[in-house]
C-alpha cells in the first residue's frame, strides 16, 4: 500500500525552476507558470513540459502544436505568481507585462533571462496532466542571473 504521506514529501524534494509558459491559438495569446520542464534530448535538442488538461493553455498548445519557455530569475516571484491566475478568471494575463512574439508567434516575456521555443513533436496524456515533448527550434538569451528556482519561493506543486 502506497504511504501517501512518503510519496508527497519525496515527489517535492525533485527540484524544480519556474517559468512562464506562453502559448497561442490563432491570434489569442496566455501564458501560465510552469515549473514541470526538463530536457530530454540532444540531437534533436528536445524537452518536456507537463500541463494540466483543465487550463486553457493545454487546449492552445494542442491546437497550434508550440510553445514558448521565458526563463525567469531569483526575485520574479510577482511575476510568477501573476502567471498562476486563471485565463477565465482574469482575463488577459500579459496586458501589463512588457512581451513580444517569437518565431512560433508564442509570447516570449521581455524581462526574463532568454527563452526557449518549441515545436511539439509528441504527446502523452496520461494522469491528470498531458506531457508534450517539444524540439526546440529556438531560443535566446536576453541578460544573465540565476535561474529562479520554485524551491525559494515557498511555494509546493507537487506531491
Amino acid at each position: 500500500m502506497l504511504d501517501e504521506q512518503a510519496k508527497k514529501t519525496m515527489l517535492q524534494k525533485i527540484p524544480h525552476g519556474l517559468y512562464i509558459c506562453g502559448v497561442k491559438d490563432g491570434e489569442e495569446v496566455n501564458g501560465f507558470t510552469l515549473s514541470w520542464l526538463m530536457q530530454a534530448s540532444f540531437k534533436p535538442p528536445l524537452v518536456v513540459i507537463c500541463v494540466n488538461q483543465n487550463s486553457i493553455s493545454h487546449q492552445m498548445i494542442k491546437n497550434s502544436g508550440f510553445f514558448a519557455v521565458s526563463f525567469l530569475e531569483e526575485g520574479q516571484k510577482d511575476l510568477a505568481q501573476k502567471f498562476f491566475k486563471q485565463m477565465r478568471r482574469v482575463g488577459n494575463k500579459f496586458e501589463d507585462v512588457e512581451f513580444y512574439l517569437g518565431k512560433t508567434g508564442c509570447p516570449i516575456i521581455s524581462d526574463s533571462l532568454g527563452y526557449i521555443e518549441c515545436q511539439v513533436v509528441d504527446v502523452v496524456a496520461r494522469g491528470d496532466h498531458t506531457v508534450f515533448v517539444g524540439e526546440v527550434i529556438a531560443a535566446g538569451v536576453h541578460r544573465e542571473g540565476k535561474q529562479m528556482l520554485l524551491e525559494t519561493t515557498g511555494w509546493q506543486y507537487g506531491g
